[in-house]
């Protein structure tokens, strides 16, 4: 399993989309959703903590994480009945027009092979309230670059309160890179510094 894990994360990083494809489906006696959960999530897990590290670029996080969402997408389609058991997650930018972490972050949990809904760039906290309400959202993940709109986070998760709704909000971006303690004096339930923290979050979350 090891070497599946390696020769995946090479292929992925070259980006090689035919040699990716064959190393998941070169057992037809494994399912899909087994190698999501052995190769394809830690996989990914290691390429973002190699960007953490400054071992590979930006741009090959999210190619390779486009990769597995393209190949994961045509061979397990959103409808499957052997998808992930997950809770109603949606992913958003808030007042903040800086979109690449939120696309970074949204691929990796679609190339490990979760459903997420994708609000994209929000403003209207009322507007937020009703697609969380309509979608019964439970997890509700948030990047922000700029500072001013970390701040800004605080009136939403205030309203979430106010509409006794029970969501939870993940947040991540630079600011809570920066101090550690600010996704707390937004109100936000968690943050993850990289999207490789994503799943161990929401398998927190969930397990609340």
């Amino acid at each position: 399993m090891v070497e599946n894990i390696e020769a995946f994360e090479e292929s992925l990083l070259s980006l090689d989309r035919i040699q990716a494809k064959e190393i998941l489906t070169q057992e037809p006696d494994t399912a899909l959703f087994e190698a999501l959960e052995t190769v394809v999530v830690p996989t990914m897990e290691s390429i973002g903590q190699k960007w953490e590290e400054g071992e590979v670029a930006l741009s090959q996080v999210y190619m390779s994480g486009k990769i597995c969402e393209e190949i994961v997408e045509e061979l397990l389609p959103l409808d499957d009945e052997t998808r992930i058991e997950h809770p109603n997650i949606a992913i958003m930018v808030y007042r903040d027009f800086h979109m690449l972490g939120k696309r970074i972050v949204l691929t990796f949990l679609r190339a490990s092979g979760y459903k997420v809904s994708d609000y994209g760039h929000q403003e209207s906290i009322d507007e937020i309230i009703k697609r969380i309400k309509s979608d019964k959202i439970e997890i509700l993940l948030i990047s922000v670059l700029m500072l001013n709109s970390a701040l800004h986070l605080k009136e939403l998760t205030d309203a979430i309160k106010a509409a006794n709704l029970s969501t939870k909000v993940v947040v991540g971006g630079a600011p809570f890179r920066f101090d550690t303690h600010l996704y707390q004096e937004v109100g936000a339930d968690a943050f993850g510094k990289s999207a490789s923290d994503i799943i161990d979050i929401i398998d927190t979350l969930k397990a609340k």
